[in-house]
């Protein structure tokens, strides 16, 4: 599959770039729930939590999420299904497994779960973020993320006399 990452450092890098189109955007959408809607405030008091949300983020795919994603696209598809790898690793599974845990730690770094209990408020947040997280990875996140990644590496390739094709 051209243009996805190849090596730890190309992983890395596209791993920053889903991460923070992920985060920022779901943090949006949280904060506005919370708020009632959304308005222009949104956008800024989002920065507040991006600056922990994101590095968690980082971290859980890089260390914690990326093998069993792996190993669960690894029994589903086969190399002749290279779309159906990128829609299933990127889209599916990730969000299946990055959804809930994202929603765990912002339960409990952002959530007041007093009156309603910790697991019961985390659940409520985890099923209010997954419509939102598998649509915006899919017809957003996901395709604006490769985007940016495919120009950043098609630039170096050229750099490196390498042929780049489309």
């Amino acid at each position: 599959m051209q243009n996805l990452p190849k090596n730890w450092l190309e992983n890395l890098i596209f791993t920053v770039i889903m991460a923070f189109l992920m985060v920022y955007a779901m943090i949006c959408y949280n904060i506005a729930l919370n708020i009632g809607g959304m308005n222009d405030q949104v956008f800024i008091k989002a920065f507040g939590e991006l600056r922990i949300m994101w590095p968690v983020a980082i971290v859980l795919e890089m260390f914690v999420m990326e093998k069993p994603v792996m190993y669960l696209t690894g029994r589903v598809v086969t190399r002749e299904m290279p779309f159906f790898a990128v829609l299933l690793i990127r889209c599916s599974l990730t969000v299946c497994l990055m959804c809930p845990t994202m929603s765990l730690v912002a339960t409990l770094l952002f959530k007041d779960f007093a009156g309603a209990g910790f697991v019961s408020t985390w659940v409520q947040t985890a099923a209010m973020n997954f419509p939102m997280a598998l649509a915006w990875q899919i017809f957003f996140a996901g395709p604006l993320g490769r985007l940016v990644f495919r120009l950043i590496f098609r630039r170096a390739q050229a750099k490196n006399g390498e042929l780049v094709r489309d």
